[in-house]
This record gives structure tokens, sequence and C-alpha cells, in this order.
């Protein structure tokens, strides 16, 4: 499907481009963290403002860790730094904290963007699936 995309839109940065225009305008909450071992926060999209409460300048340069509080479960966080470690994908469900302080039940995904079999960056797609 990518060789396909490539081919229709003919370079990397129409790709990109598309990628953006997709991340942009999606219902679920998209965050991209480095590849530093920090995994500090280089985009956000709108759905994330919405779910979260915080814009983009608000969290951009620090880590996701800002997400989660006294009941964000530590075995499934435990868990994502395992699968992350490993250069793996992950896929689970936490409380996380709205930039309000309201706790709310989410379902995410973390998978690893490569090139050339290195890891450049991190995406994390976020649902909410109730309140607290």
């Amino acid at each position: 499907m990518a060789a396909s995309i490539k081919q229709m839109l003919g370079s990397d940065d129409d790709s990109l481009e598309l990628l953006k225009v997709m991340a942009d305008n999606s219902f679920d909450s998209i965050l991209l963290t480095d590849a530093t071992k920090e995994g500090k926060i280089i985009y956000t999209n709108a759905a994330f403002k919405k779910l979260t409460g915080y814009s983009s300048e608000d969290v951009v340069g620090k880590t996701p860790r800002i997400l989660q509080g006294a009941a964000t479960d530590k075995l499934v966080i435990e868990r994502l730094r395992t699968a992350l470690a490993g250069g793996g994908k992950f896929e689970g469900r936490a409380i996380n904290y709205k930039k309000d302080g309201t706790p709310f039940i989410m379902h995410w995904r973390v998978l690893p963007i490569k090139r050339g079999g290195a890891i450049k960056a991190w995406i994390a797609i976020q649902r909410e699936t109730s309140n607290l």
C-alpha cells in the first residue's frame, strides 16, 4: 500500500503532506514522540487536544508522562516500556488524565516509525473508551 501511495503521489514530500492531512483530520488522538530514551513529544493532532485539553504548544518537548497520574496502572506502563525497548508495538488500556485533572480510560496503540530499519519516532493512537 505504501508503495502505491508513493507511486500515486510521486514524492516523499507529497506522501508526508498526505499523512499530515490524515493525522490532522483523524477522529482519534495522535501523538508522535522522538526516538530518544526520553520520548519527547514532537507532534499532536487536534483530536489530542479535544481528548486531553492539551494543545500542541502545551506538550511539544515534554514526555507523554504528563498524562499519567495516581490511577495510571504502573504494570501497563511497564508493559509499554518493555515492548518499546524491544522495538515492538504496544496495545492496551490505561487511565490517563486530562489537562484539568479529570481521569479517563483510554485504549491506545503505540507503533514504531522506521526508516532504513532504524526507529526514527513513535506514533501513539489513542481513543477514550469511557469516563470515570
